[in-house]
């Protein structure tokens, strides 16, 4: 192999353990069980103004220390790093959903005024590890356009 060739291999090997090496230090690697991990942290951004103009509500969100996904039962409790789901309740309604994915929670069809989101980052067995709540008023839309999709 031409001395070019060796170089540019070593360089790239070397390159790829300096990075290796300092993302584990900031982060252990997600396919190992951690010995103890931090609590799960919720955060709610504001709804989207253009979206929320024409009635729509779309609440993104992210999540520390805890993955959303739709995993359920004790013996998920267990897994490494952490995974769990959003319970989403609505204006004080006696019912929630669960919010098993990544993706914004988004609801159409409110009355015009003001709305209470409650999330609540949940683990495999339902029990809530935190939440947050968002206030959000819905537009009288009526002699406006109707929301698109």
């Amino acid at each position: 192999m031409p001395d070019f060739w060796k170089s540019l291999a070593a360089g790239v090997a070397g390159a790829l353990l300096c990075s290796c090496a300092s993302a584990q230090a900031d982060h252990p690697p997600a396919v190992i069980p951690l010995a103890s991990e931090a609590p799960a942290k919720l955060v709610v951004y504001p709804p989207q103004p253009d979206a929320l103009a024409r009635g729509v509500v779309i609440l993104q969100f992210r999540t520390e220390n805890l993955r959303i996904m739709p995993v359920f039962g004790a013996k998920a409790v267990d897994v490494s790093p952490h995974v769990g789901h959003i319970h989403v309740t609505v204006d004080d309604w006696h019912g929630t959903w669960a919010h098993t994915s990544g993706d914004p929670v988004i609801v159409v069809g409110l009355t015009p005024g003001q709305h209470k989101f409650l999330l609540e980052l949940a683990d495999p067995n339902h029990k809530i590890l935190t939440g947050e709540t968002v206030t959000v008023t819905v537009p009288d839309t009526k002699g406006g356009k109707p929301h698109e999709h």
